[in-house]
């Protein structure tokens, strides 16, 4: 008898080292593949996996987890109000969802789990799949990544882009061709990818902030050009915490879109920088021959992300006279008469950005940064997990944090939102807020209005900054707005928000009908 107890205590023991979700053993496992582009139609049906793969990171041989074998995993290239059908298969060995970040689609399909969303979506178990529909309403560029353990799975390649094409011709100035360039850092320690908690998510102070940098996943990122050539890059910062600030000098760049669609106004411009989960849509223009690096740019550091060779073959089509032309956007430029009223008017919602850390001493006299660069506390960031280091979206009004605020706002709401990114809380830093499922138009910074709208679902919010935001409630249902740092949001720095079709629930104003 005893010898089948040990017996199946061997095999538990044997089963409990196979299926351990955060086992870093990367033998056995598939090779990373290259990331596709799949374009697909209206009524189109995908299929999308998530699993385990091993790549190559500088010297070191490391499992990570990929969307159908790629990191970044497929672009979706689908065009302006289709609809398509998502068949999503989890072969992790944890439970997940797929979150489509920026769409403006039915919450039930928005890949937020049960407990941050009452009964939204039942977290897929191993093994398990789920069927998403999607609609697009909005030209431009979004992503897809887990909405669970987002601290681990996304450091560990669970990302992905989509590219939706606008119906309208001239849209977007002509170009090329097109790239996606998908910008991220990995902490690598002891050849493997730094150990998580599997109680939950560590380093909750700053955040995970990674020692090796990738583009499209590479450490050492190439393009090949040709002279004259005007290149459209598709740009994501998909990293946990950091900021990108990147750069090609010597070439030509010009702004024409971010998170959802176009700008106001088309600008030439040095460098572009992204927080979390933001994205920018950039031309390149290449007017002389010669290798150029793409970097990324700190206070106190260049950081090296590839290069773009450009050889002396002229491109067949050249784009270069619409390339130096600033074109305006005239639906933003309405926009930007309407705005007058609302940029003067008081706030519907004061939304509070709050660090608490009971029991370690108060630091609001501290000399602060308004951007967190790089990890510069790394024995105090260690120490720190959602027991002792407490972030906080808190309304001004209520006094209400995180889950217990309860927002409801009606279809056709136009909601002034100040976002007071706290100087003197226990733990100032700087925090990419995200809304699902709606956009918003960022007004001002410190009463500082907006040079440039663009619609966007994500905005940085500096240190000691208040930054002004208005959010056009045009998707009924319960969605989510929360701080896009990983550890922050698994620290609990969200929200829920409904947006009724009903009269009579609006907690906002009536003047914003």
């Amino acid at each position: 008898m005893k010898s089948l107890d040990n017996l199946s205590n061997l095999i538990r023991a044997l089963r409990g080292t196979v299926s351990d979700p955060y086992s870093r053993d990367a033998s056995d496992l598939p090779e990373v593949e290259p990331t596709q582009v799949i374009e697909l139609k209206n009524g189109s049906i995908f299929e999308l996996q998530a699993a385990p793969v091993r790549r190559r990171i500088g010297n070191d041989t490391v499992k990570l987890l990929a969307y159908s074998g790629s990191i970044p995993g497929p672009t979706i290239k689908v065009r302006q109000g289709s609809r398509l059908t998502v068949r999503f298969t989890n072969h992790l060995e944890l439970e997940t969802t797929v979150h489509w970040h920026g769409l403006r689609l039915d919450n039930r399909y928005d890949g937020v789990p049960e407990g941050e969303h009452h009964g939204m979506q039942a977290p897929i178990l191993p093994g398990g799949s789920f069927t998403y529909s999607l609609n697009f309403p909005d030209p431009g560029l979004f992503w897809y990544h887990p909405h669970i353990r987002e601290d681990y799975t996304q450091e560990h390649g669970l990302y992905g882009n989509i590219i939706v094409v606008p119906n309208q011709a001239d849209y977007w100035p002509p170009v090329n061709r097109e790239m996606t360039l998908v910008v991220d850092d990995i902490l690598i320690q002891g050849g493997q990818v730094a150990q998580f908690s599997q109680s939950g998510s560590n380093l909750t102070a700053m955040g995970r902030f990674g020692n090796v940098m990738l583009a499209n996943g590479e450490t050492e990122w190439r393009l090949e050009a040709f002279k004259g050539e005007v290149v459209r890059l598709y740009l994501t910062n998909t990293a946990n915490v950091r900021i990108f600030n990147l750069s090609i000098p010597g070439v030509r760049m010009k702004l024409v879109g971010g998170d959802n669609g176009r700008v106001e106004r088309e600008q030439f411009i040095d460098s572009v920088m992204l927080a979390p989960s933001e994205r920018a849509i950039v031309d390149v223009y290449f007017d002389q021959t010669g290798i150029f690096p793409l970097e990324h740019h700190t206070p106190e550091k260049t950081y090296h992300l590839g290069r773009i060779d450009v050889g002396a073959t002229p491109v067949t089509a050249s784009y270069a006279a619409q390339f130096n032309t600033l074109r305006s956007s005239p639906g933003l430029e309405a926009e930007r008469i309407r705005l007058e009223a609302e940029i003067a008017r008081q706030p519907d919602k004061i939304l509070k950005l709050v660090g608490e850390m009971p029991g370690m001493k108060h630091g609001g006299h501290m000399a602060m940064e308004p951007i967190e660069w790089e990890d510069t506390m790394p024995m105090h960031n260690r120490m720190t997990n959602p027991h002792n280091m407490h972030w906080k979206l808190v309304d001004a009004e209520t006094g209400a944090a995180n889950h217990d605020i309860q927002w409801t706002f009606v279809v056709g709401d136009r909601v002034k939102i100040r976002i007071d990114n706290v100087p003197d809380s226990d733990h100032p830093m700087q925090h990419p807020i995200h809304f699902h499922g709606q956009r918003f138009l960022v007004l001002a910074r410190d009463d500082s209005p907006s040079e440039n709208l663009a619609w966007k679902d994500t905005v940085l919010v500096r240190t000691g900054e208040k930054v002004d935001i208005l959010l056009d409630c045009s998707n009924p249902g319960l969605w989510m707005a929360h701080c896009h740092i990983a550890e922050h949001v698994e620290g609990g720095m969200m929200l829920n928000y409904l947006v009724t079709q009903e009269h009579g629930m609006s907690m906002a104003h009536d003047h914003h009908h």
